[in-house]
């Protein structure tokens, strides 16, 4: 069995080298409105904003159903300046959302794309330690059944 010679520390060197020039890292810097809407997004889908919306809308309602009728600013059962701020609320919120989402999208691509090339540049450097470890391996074979005809 012919042990095949694995390439040098040199050769791997210049092959990694080529295969990271190939691939270039991608740095795409977020424009301020993308982290404003990064912000709000990582905000208003925490439970915090939950629990501020459900306070607000509470308080709002048990005061336009229980308080004294002179003091209600938002009749029952209709509540519509309720649902106006309701609804501004989720149109101006729905848009930034959906960007800020696109753009975590985007970051988490490129991780992915970083991942990628760490992987792959990891699995040139153990195929090239397997084919060191296997061609020591058939050395030492050789060697050995060397001393074995010789004794």
């Amino acid at each position: 069995m012919e042990a095949k010679k694995p390439i040098s520390l040199e050769e791997f060197k210049t092959k990694r080298d080529e295969m990271m020039k190939e691939v270039k890292i991608k740095q795409v810097k977020p424009s301020v409105l993308d982290n404003i809407a990064v912000w709000i997004t990582d905000h208003v889908g925490s439970m915090g904003f939950f629990l501020i919306i459900f306070i607000w809308t509470a308080l709002w309602l048990g005061w336009n159903m229980f308080a004294p009728k002179a003091a209600r600013f938002d009749p029952y059962p209709a509540f519509v300046l309720w649902l106006f701020i309701s609804n501004m609320i989720q149109l101006f919120l729905l848009p930034l959302i959906m960007i800020g989402q696109n753009v975590q999208s985007r970051q988490s691509d490129l991780r992915a794309e970083a991942d990628l090339r760490i992987n792959t540049k990891a699995e040139f450097e153990i195929e090239t330690i397997l084919s060191h470890l296997e061609y020591q391996n058939n050395l030492m074979l050789t060697i050995l059944k060397d001393i074995e005809k010789k004794s």
